[in-house]
């Protein structure tokens, strides 16, 4: 999460956040003086998120059940939009990324971590990932410029963009 500019005070958002793998962290960095938005399509993910929230006193997480295509929760609000290992799993990943674009601020920066797409021992099935190549297009093709696109060690890799 440092790695990528979250620090106390920021407004990050988790789009597809499930059980809040990325979101609780977030949410324990930004503090009291920043907010995480989670939205994620599964119920009970979001409410299993909500109790482990409460139960470590997290009170600056926003959390949303809805499809990520529908949901637009502020307009140029979030300093880093994040996607984690889940922008292959959209039913329309363009959709998401529009979305995404209205919600980022002007200064801010979008950044998604997913598989690499080739053979390994774990992961989803190699045919539904996205290609480096292919999320930097969608990225552009929603309006936003990638910056860089790195490799985050065997079985990952990472794209920032801006507005």
């Amino acid at each position: 999460m440092a790695d990528i500019g979250l620090k106390a005070g920021l407004t990050f958002m988790d789009i597809g956040c499930g059980g809040g793998f990325f979101a609780l962290p977030a949410a324990r960095i930004v503090g009291e003086s920043g907010k995480v938005y989670g939205i994620d399509i599964n119920a009970e993910s979001i409410s299993q998120l909500r109790a482990l929230a409460d139960r470590e006193g997290l009170n600056n997480l926003e959390l949303t059940v809805g499809r990520a295509e529908d949901v637009v929760l502020c307009k140029s609000c979030a300093d880093i939009i994040f996607f984690g290992i889940v922008l292959h799993d959209f039913e329309d990943a363009a959709k998401v990324l529009q979305n995404a674009k209205k919600m980022l601020n002007p200064a801010g920066r979008l950044v998604n971590l997913d598989w690499k797409k080739t053979t390994m021992p774990l992961g989803p099935p190699l045919p539904i990932r996205f290609s480096e190549e292919k999320s930097a297009q969608l990225i552009e093709a929603a309006g936003l410029k990638v910056v860089s696109v790195s490799d985050v060690g065997p079985y990952h890799y990472i794209i920032v963009a801006r507005p």
